[in-house]
């Protein structure tokens, strides 16, 4: 018995035609080489791929049940390693791998440019008001926060109240940043008005760049697709986000 599950993938993964751009497919791996950094940037490409948010719901079933077929040794003749990997890429970019839902669009990796790009021209708007600023930097924590709650690792579930924690300290420390930052630029008489409204431009960056550090301890980041990046070479600086991503790749599903 444990012979024939064994073989079961392999007899798979045999009876699907290899196609001549796809590699041999493994279920739960990634596609392309993680040992260079093409591999990876690659592999980086297909996680924030936006074409996977316009999936209909019959294709994301197809490619489950594909799956499904490849990991029980069932595929029907004629499937190529393309359309597995196709299907594995789609499941991955939909499904929480824990619960086995759908993640809500705007808050999934593949989302993340599509519906935060708006944001951060927002942040990068010039001339901006109090009331502009603390909006922008509330969006944005706010989009960030939702991102790593939609993507957490549901298996060791975290009360609710932690969650709402970081998202105060985040919010009100990247608010206190920037409009403080923006106080000082204005109250800088030496500079002409030129150079306030440049400086002004790149007041989000280190409001921004601050709650990232401040979060890596907490490993609260919306960059979870970083330990996929190179999984084998880094330190997993942000388990809560990007360990499931990394366990996505590494175990079967």
């Amino acid at each position: 018995m444990a012979d024939t599950a064994t073989t079961a993938p392999v007899a798979a993964a045999s009876a699907a035609s290899a196609s001549s751009d796809a590699p041999p497919f493994q279920l739960g791996k990634p596609r392309f080489q993680q040992t260079s950094f093409y591999g990876r940037f690659r592999h980086f490409l297909d996680i924030i791929d936006p074409r996977t948010l316009f999936v209909t719901e019959r294709r994301l079933r197809e490619a489950v049940q594909l799956l499904e077929d490849y990991k029980h040794g069932t595929l029907r003749p004629g499937v190529t390693n393309e359309q597995l990997w196709s299907a594995q890429k789609i499941k991955q970019a939909i499904l929480h791998p824990d619960t086995n839902e759908k993640i809500f669009m705007p808050f999934r990796m593949s989302g993340y440019i599509p519906f935060g790009t708006p944001i951060v021209v927002g942040l990068l708007l010039p001339n901006q008001t109090l009331a502009s600023t603390i909006f922008w930097q509330w969006l944005n924590q706010s989009h960030n926060a939702c991102v790593n709650y939609a993507n957490r690792n549901a298996t060791k579930p975290s009360p609710a109240s932690k969650f709402i924690q970081g998202y105060l300290g985040a919010v009100i420390s990247a608010v206190s940043i920037a409009v403080g930052l923006n106080v000082l630029v204005q109250k800088a008489n030496k500079f002409t008005p030129a150079t306030r409204l440049l400086i002004q431009r790149f007041v989000p960056f280190p409001a921004v760049g601050r709650l990232s550090c401040r979060r890596a301890p907490d490993c609260s980041s919306p960059c979870k697709a970083l330990c996929a990046w190179q999984p084998s070479a880094w330190p997993c600086r942000w388990p809560s986000a990007s360990s499931r991503r990394c366990q996505r790749l590494k175990r079967p599903n």
